[in-house]
């Protein structure tokens, strides 16, 4: 029997965070609560947990610090749930690690689609299927079954979606896509999110794998296009 998915809130408005935890029990999720950012963060590194709603504004440490941490020891999928709608703070989210972002106010079947639609993709890389699977591209070596990406011999550390996106260019070298073939392909939510997503893990991911980002060799823009990454 599969084991049960569990979900971290990290959330300090405890009707919030009860309502979130309430919606994903009905669905079948086990769920964690931290109310502040620091014992969010002590849960998120010691407990077995699956995923992490992440709020922005926290009491202590705050959401991008939760971020940073959490990613410099596990890949798991981050979502990060914002009050603010200004873009920057999206965008920053998102670079320093964040797999998405909702904003506040959102329906309880739209976080609960969210969550089972990142699982789910990042079971699928993670799966039995990958067997072991590695791409090697001149330099550059992505290892499917342990999620590892090598840069000349070098372990360079990839978030969960920068690591999906990274490995989809891999498997179709040489074909172009545009930002919205790429965000319905590796997001999946046709109205949901803001396609600005897709820049900032391109440029995210030419910083660890490009030796020159401006200049890159594996992952080209092709100006009105798209991008494609070049075998």
């Amino acid at each position: 029997m599969n084991r049960m998915k569990t979900i971290l809130i990290i959330e300090d408005d405890k009707s919030i965070a009860e309502l979130e935890r309430d919606y994903l029990e009905i669905d079948g999720f086990n769920v964690e609560i931290a109310l502040t950012g620091n014992e969010g963060l002590e849960k998120a590194l010691n407990h077995e947990v699956d995923l992490v709603l992440l709020d922005l504004m926290l009491p202590g440490l705050d959401g991008f610090q939760i971020c940073k941490s959490i990613r410099l020891k596990k890949d798991i999928p981050i979502l990060m749930v914002t009050a603010k709608k200004e873009d920057i703070d999206k965008i920053r989210g998102l670079g320093i690690g964040a797999d998405d972002y909702i904003v506040k106010p959102f329906s309880p079947s739209e976080l609960v689609a969210r969550v089972k639609a990142h699982l789910s993709r990042y079971e699928r890389l993670i799966g039995k299927e990958a067997q072991n699977d590695v791409i090697m591209i001149r330099g550059l070596r992505i290892d499917k079954s342990s999620r590892r990406v090598f840069v000349n011999n070098h372990e360079v550390m990839f978030t969960a979606k920068e690591f999906d996106v990274l490995t989809f260019f891999a498997l179709h070298p040489n074909h172009v896509f545009s930002k919205e073939q790429l965000f319905e392909r590796l997001w999946g939510f046709d109205s949901l999110g803001d396609i600005s997503t897709v820049t900032v893990h391109i440029r995210k991911i030419r910083e660890k794998i490009e030796s020159d980002p401006s200049n890159p060799q594996y992952l080209e823009t092709v100006w009105g296009a798209g991008y494609r990454f070049k075998e």
